[in-house]
C-alpha cells in the first residue's frame, strides 16, 4: 500500500510537470499571436525571439491570468522553475518584474528534452490518436458494476500499439505503457492497479486539448476527491475533467490546414485525427477550445493532391531537373510539426498548418522530401517517412526539393 502510495505521489508530480508544459506552450503561442515575442536589440546585440518580462507582467494582468503583478511574476517563476523560459543569458535563476529580456526555450532549442518530456509527448500524441479515430478503443466501460467514460482494456490498448507500429512486440507494448502510468498520463480507473496486460479497464488522466489557464499551474493539488470517484453525465460536464472536450462553434481559423492549390482547389481539413502517423501531429493555429466533431463529420473532404502532375524518382534525380534542394530544421512543439505528408514514393507535402513550426521552418507544400535526419526517403511511401518523423526526436532535418515556378 506504502509502495502504491509512493508511484501514485510520484505520478501526480509528473503529471503537474506536463500541465506546466502545456500551459507554458499555449501561453508561448499566444504570445506569438500578440507579437510580444519578437527580436530585440540590447546593449549593440539582437536577441532573437524574447520578450521583456515588464511587458508580460502587464499582458498577464490585463488578458486576466492573474489577479496582480506578483501573481503574475509567481506564475512566470514556475515556467522558469520547469525549464519553459529563461534569461536571454542564463545568468538569473529569479524572474524579475523588470525591463529584462526572457525567451521560452522552445524558441531557441533549449528545451531539455529528456525521458521524462519525450514519454509526455508520446501519451499526447497517443491520445490525440486515440481520441481523434471513428471506432476508438476509448469507450464507455463497466469494472465491477461501474461505468467509466473513454476507458479501455489494457489489453486492447497494447492491441493498438502493435496494429499502428508504436510498439513491436506485446512485451515492447507493457513497457510504454507502465511508464505512461509511472509519469501519470494513464491510470486504473479505480486508482487500484498497476498497468496489466489484461482487460483492467485504465484512462488517460490528461485531456491534453483543454485549455489553461495560467492561475492553475500554482494550484499543486489535485482537482478534488471526483477523481476518485466514478466517471458520470456530472464529469463529462465539469471544465476541467479529463474527459470532457469543449465544444464551440466551428471555426474556419482553427484546427484548420490548407492545401494550398489554384484558389478553387482550396480544401479544408477538419479531421480530428491530429496524432495519426499520416498526419504528422495535426498543429492547431488557433486558440479557441478544440471541438469534438460528431462522427459524422470527422472528414469534411478528402482532398485531392496539390501537385500539379505526378513525379517519379528518377524525374527528380534527372539532371537538369526544375528543383531545388533546401535544407530546413523543424523543431516541434507540444502539438507536433504542423505538416501533411503524402504520396507512394516519392512522398510531397501535402499540406502544411500556417502557424506550426514547419511553417516556420520553411516548409512548404508540393516540397517533395528527399532525406529525414539524414536517412534517404526518397523511395518511401508516406506512412513510412511519417513514422520516422513522429519515432524520431522533436527536431527534424528535413532535406527537401522544392518545383521552381
Amino acid at each position: 500500500m506504502e509502495r502504491t502510495s509512493s508511484i501514485r505521489r510520484k505520478a501526480m508530480a509528473r503529471q503537474h510537470k506536463g500541465e506546466v508544459m502545456i500551459a507554458g506552450e499555449q501561453l508561448r503561442l499566444r504570445l506569438h499571436d500578440g507579437k510580444l515575442i519578437k527580436d530585440r536589440r540590447y546593449h549593440l546585440r539582437t536577441y532573437p525571439n524574447c520578450f521583456v518580462a515588464q511587458e508580460l507582467v502587464d499582458w498577464l494582468v490585463s488578458h486576466k491570468e492573474a489577479p496582480d503583478r506578483a501573481t503574475a511574476v509567481c506564475l512566470l517563476q514556475h515556467l522558469m522553475d520547469h525549464d519553459i523560459i529563461h534569461h536571454v543569458c542564463d545568468k538569473r535563476t529569479v524572474f524579475k518584474d523588470a525591463k529584462l529580456l526572457y525567451r521560452f526555450r522552445k524558441d531557441d532549442g533549449t528545451f531539455p528534452f529528456n525521458t521524462e518530456v519525450k514519454i509526455f509527448m508520446r501519451g499526447q500524441r497517443l491520445y490525440e490518436h486515440l481520441i481523434g479515430e471513428k471506432n476508438s478503443i476509448l469507450q464507455l466501460r463497466e469494472e465491477h458494476g461501474v461505468a467509466y467514460q473513454r476507458s479501455f482494456p489494457g489489453c486492447k490498448l497494447i492491441d493498438w500499439l502493435i496494429q499502428n507500429g508504436e510498439a513491436e512486440s506485446r512485451r515492447r507494448g507493457l513497457e510504454l505503457c507502465r511508464a505512461l502510468q509511472e509519469h501519470g498520463i494513464i491510470q486504473h480507473v479505480a486508482k487500484k492497479h498497476d498497468f496489466f496486460d489484461s482487460g483492467l479497464l485504465y484512462q488517460f488522466c490528461i485531456n491534453f486539448r483543454r485549455r489553461r489557464r495560467l492561475s492553475e499551474l500554482l494550484n499543486e493539488s489535485e482537482q478534488d476527491d471526483s477523481e476518485d470517484a466514478p466517471v458520470s453525465t456530472q464529469e463529462d460536464n465539469h471544465t476541467d475533467s479529463p474527459f470532457v472536450l469543449r465544444k464551440s462553434q466551428l471555426q474556419e481559423d482553427n484546427s484548420a490546414f490548407h492545401s494550398v492549390g489554384s484558389s478553387t482547389d482550396l480544401k479544408q481539413v477538419t479531421s480530428g485525427r491530429r496524432g495519426s502517423l499520416n498526419s504528422l501531429q495535426l498543429h492547431s493555429s488557433g486558440f479557441s477550445p478544440l471541438v469534438q466533431l460528431p462522427s459524422t463529420s470527422v472528414v469534411r473532404c478528402n482532398p485531392k493532391s496539390v501537385l500539379r502532375r505526378n513525379f517519379t524518382c528518377e524525374e527528380l534525380l534527372a539532371p537538369g531537373a526544375p528543383f531545388i534542394k533546401k535544407v530546413l530544421t523543424v523543431i516541434g512543439d507540444a502539438l507536433g510539426w504542423g505538416f501533411v505528408v503524402r504520396g507512394m514514393a516519392p512522398c510531397y507535402v501535402q499540406a502544411v498548418d500556417p502557424g506550426s513550426p514547419a511553417a516556420a521552418a520553411g516548409v512548404k507544400v508540393r516540397q517533395f522530401l528527399c532525406q529525414v535526419n539524414g536517412r534517404c526517403v526518397l523511395y518511401l511511401d508516406y506512412r513510412t517517412v511519417s513514422r520516422l518523423v513522429m519515432t524520431g526526436t522533436r527536431t527534424v532535418v528535413l532535406e527537401v526539393m522544392e518545383p521552381l515556378e
